[in-house]
């Protein structure tokens, strides 16, 4: 389970980029963040995961907080950013063996550090995500931007974390890639994940989610859960959020 409490960021500049944010996610769950760019999605994802430090508030992870055991809780939690960082001069299988490695869990009192790496049939892996087998040594630097997305989403999995953070992980997908990693995405859902996305896109934030969040300067201005979005229009909420917005600012 993720939750999150009165989660505020302000820049040096005095920007205030996240606003008290505040919300729980329950395990097996999807909660997508609706969003134009500035509305704060990718602040928070980048604090909870420990990227940039926050001004006010906190976070926990199957009851590990942020503030006071940051290290633990990253381990509790797999990162897929929206423009996936690998190295160029390694193969695929390399790049995910390299990251599975370096994931070990460390150890704690009565338990064994893990390493996915041992867990996993890496090459299988690979395959679930949509890699074909004639890349899969091939290196980095010849794929693109659609493969390098899946090498991602194979490094978040072999974390085998019980928290999925994805900031526009669609993107650069072509539509059967997109279509095999929703189906991917229900089954870790199925089998107990929490997990947290980000978009800019409403189709794909009402046909996912479990609950749906729309984020506007910093605050979670709005959630609906999939059965009230039944009966709504979501692209009419949002827009009328953002036209909202628009009209604040020019006031201003």
């Amino acid at each position: 389970m993720l939750k999150i409490t009165d989660l505020s960021k302000r820049y040096e500049d005095g920007n205030l980029a996240l606003d008290n944010l505040c919300l729980e996610i329950r395990r097996g769950k999807i909660f997508t963040l609706l969003g134009a760019n500035g509305a704060g999605k990718s602040t928070a994802i980048n604090i909870i995961c420990g990227f940039i430090p926050p001004t006010g508030g906190d976070v926990w992870v199957d009851e590990i907080s942020l503030s006071e055991n940051p290290l633990l809780l990253r381990c509790k939690i797999a990162y897929l950013s929206e423009n996936v960082m690998l190295y160029d001069n390694f193969t695929g299988y390399q790049n995910l063996k390299f990251f599975a490695d370096i994931s070990k869990i460390p150890a704690t009192k009565g338990n064994k550090a893990t390493n996915p790496a041992m867990k996993f049939n890496l090459i299988k892996v690979l395959r679930d995500v949509g890699l074909q087998d004639e890349f899969i040594h091939e290196n980095i630097s010849k794929y693109s931007k659609g493969m390098r997305q899946k090498i991602g989403i194979a490094i978040a999995l072999v974390k085998d974390a019980p928290m999925l953070l994805l900031d526009e992980p669609f993107s650069g997908l072509d539509p059967k890639a997109s279509h095999d990693f929703q189906a991917l995405l229900y089954k870790l859902r199925n089998d107990g994940k929490t997990i947290l996305m980000s978009t800019h896109d409403i189709f794909r934030a009402k046909e996912m989610a479990d609950v749906v969040g729309i984020m506007q300067g910093g605050k979670l201005v709005m959630t609906k859960t999939r059965t009230e979005l039944e009966s709504e229009d979501l692209n009419r909420i949002y827009l009328d959020y953002i036209e909202e917005r628009v009209v604040m600012e020019n006031e201003e």
